[in-house]
């Protein structure tokens, strides 16, 4: 836009709103409690899971979008045997590995979702490809891997998704017709699974979240992680949410959904939305897990019900936090 200045003229430029911008993830949740890890291990997780905020924080302060940021963080879990999506999935009843994952856009709530696939190395990335390339927001099984090897996707052969330490658990129960999450002792549950919340720059939000499911699980089992509204969520209006659960439990309450709803309907707070579904609906039902969000303002929220969560958040001028217990 020009205009007039002392008989010149000069052009006048409307420059984009630069939002703060934040990121949060989690690795898991459950009966994680300081008791339960070696000093060797709590430190390995905690160096994972910085890597992975490191990873996504770097680039939405060079300006990508929230949807590049957790794509990469999540395929930096997906990569860590520690965690159970990609690499460190669980064995299913069959002693294969079935992984899930979604991926949202909350500027155009475009979605890309995967459930029940082998031998992907990242999930995530097939989930955001679908997103990108399909007219379908949900692909599972053969329909998904096919996707995956069109679109020039890595697939890694049985090995490298095997650790002695989920073939252990998985040995423990293949005879029975128990299925555990992501623990040998039933007593010592922790929810597997991987996500990651952003606010770009641009004030545009997303969502993504991995899984490997349940230990000793029904072959085609589907949890929370790949329905959108359930376990994975971002609308620009409201926020952006990962969850990490039984994932029955936030099947049945549609639990990222409804975080959303209670902001744009009822005008909660982020942290007011959290606090009642999480502390409040899942617990009164016995759902035990927890999620990372962020809305539209930068606000972050990581609440959960269950004795630790693998989490970790920063947001822009302000320290990173690390940590896994109740802290």
């Amino acid at each position: 836009m020009a205009k007039a200045e002392n008989g010149r003229f000069a052009t006048t430029y409307t420059m984009e709103k630069k939002h703060q911008f934040a990121l949060a993830l989690h690795g898991g949740a459950g009966t994680i409690t300081r008791s339960s890890l070696t000093p060797e291990m709590d430190l390995a997780y905690r160096q994972a899971l910085r890597q992975a905020l490191d990873i996504g924080y770097q680039m939405l302060q060079k300006g990508s979008s929230a949807l590049a940021a957790v794509e990469a963080t999540v395929v930096v879990l997906e990569d860590c045997p520690l965690f159970n999506a990609g690499r460190g999935s669980v064995f299913n009843k069959q002693g294969r590995h079935e992984m899930d994952a979604a991926i949202m856009c909350g500027k155009t709530l475009g979605a890309g979702a995967v459930t029940g696939v082998r031998n992907v190395r990242n999930p995530i990335q097939l989930a955001h490809q679908i997103l990108r390339h399909s007219d379908h927001v949900f692909l599972c099984q053969a329909g998904a891997e096919e996707f995956a090897r069109n679109h020039g996707l890595t697939f890694e052969p049985d090995d490298y998704f095997f650790t002695q330490q989920r073939y252990e658990q998985w040995q423990a129960l293949r005879d029975s017709d128990i299925y555990m999450l992501d623990h040998s002792q039933a007593r010592e549950k922790k929810f597997g699974t991987v996500g990651a919340v952003a606010l770009d720059v641009h004030g545009n939000l997303a969502a993504a979240t991995s899984t490997g499911g349940m230990t000793n699980k029904n072959f085609n089992r589907i949890g929370d992680t790949p329905i959108i509204g359930a376990g994975t969520y971002a609308n620009n209006r409201t926020c952006a949410i990962s969850c990490t659960g039984h994932g029955e439990y936030f099947m049945r309450n549609v639990v990222a959904y409804d975080i959303s709803c209670l902001m744009e309907y009822k005008g909660m707070t982020l942290a007011e939305a959290s606090e009642l579904v999480v502390q409040q609906k899942l617990k009164s039902q016995g759902g035990e897990g927890g999620l990372v969000a962020v809305d539209a303002t930068g606000a972050v929220a990581l609440p959960f019900n269950s004795e630790g969560m693998y989490r970790a958040s920063r947001a822009e001028g302000q320290e990173a936090v690390v940590a896994i217990y109740q802290e």
